[in-house]
C-alpha cells in the first residue's frame, strides 16, 4: 500500500462565487513544484521540464499545460495541469537543483471577468492595470492577510495561488469583493 498515491479532495471543490461582472472558481487540480537552481542550470532544467524558465522579474512561461512562474533570481513555481511528473522531469535534468513537491500545499483560484482587476485590488495593493501588470505577469504579493502568487492569464483573468489552509479565506474575500464590484 505504500506505493499507492494519496488523492486529496480539492479544498474548494464545488465552490463558485462572483457577480454579474466577475466569476470566481477553483482552478483545476494540478501538480506543483517549488524549484530552486542557479543560473547555469536553467537551460538544462528548462529542456527537461519542457518550459523555458523565465529569468526576469514578474515573468512567466507556458507550454503544453505547464506553467513556470519567476519568483526570485533562483526560484520558480512550476504548475502542471496535465498530470505530468514535474519532479521526475526536474530529476531527469542531470543538474544540481532543489525541487520540492508542493502540490498538496497550494491550490489555485481563477478570477475572471471585466471586474477581476477591481476585485483583486480589494485585497491586493499592487497596481494590476494592464500597463503595469500585463498578460503573463506574475508576482508574489499579498491579498488581505495572506501571501499569494498572482498570475495574469489574459486581460480579464487572473490565477491566485495560495496555501490550502488559506483557500477558504481567499475565496471568501474574493467573493465579498465581487459582490461589491460594478
Amino acid at each position: 500500500m505504500a506505493d499507492q498515491m494519496v488523492i486529496r479532495k480539492p479544498v474548494l471543490q464545488g465552490r463558485r462565487g462572483g457577480s454579474a461582472s466577475v466569476r470566481i472558481t477553483p482552478a483545476e487540480p494540478a501538480s506543483r513544484v517549488s524549484l530552486r537552481a542557479r543560473e547555469g542550470e536553467v537551460a538544462a532544467l528548462s529542456k527537461s521540464i519542457g518550459v523555458k524558465l523565465p529569468v526576469k522579474p514578474k515573468t512567466s512561461a507556458a507550454a503544453k499545460g505547464r506553467l513556470a512562474f519567476w519568483l526570485g533570481p533562483d526560484e520558480w513555481l512550476l504548475i502542471d495541469e496535465t498530470g505530468g511528473d514535474l519532479m521526475g522531469a526536474c530529476a531527469a535534468s542531470g543538474v544540481v537543483h532543489a525541487a520540492t513537491d508542493v502540490s498538496h500545499r497550494n491550490t489555485g483560484i481563477l478570477v475572471s471577468g471585466p471586474s477581476a482587476e477591481a476585485v483583486l485590488n480589494a485585497g491586493c495593493p499592487q497596481d494590476l492595470s494592464l500597463a503595469v501588470f500585463p498578460v503573463g505577469a506574475v508576482s508574489r504579493t499579498i491579498f488581505g492577510k495572506i501571501e499569494i502568487v498572482l498570475y495574469r492569464v489574459d486581460e480579464e483573468t487572473f490565477r491566485v495561488e495560495c496555501w490550502r489552509s488559506f483557500a477558504d479565506y481567499a475565496f471568501g474575500l474574493l467573493n465579498e469583493a465581487a459582490e461589491e464590484a460594478h
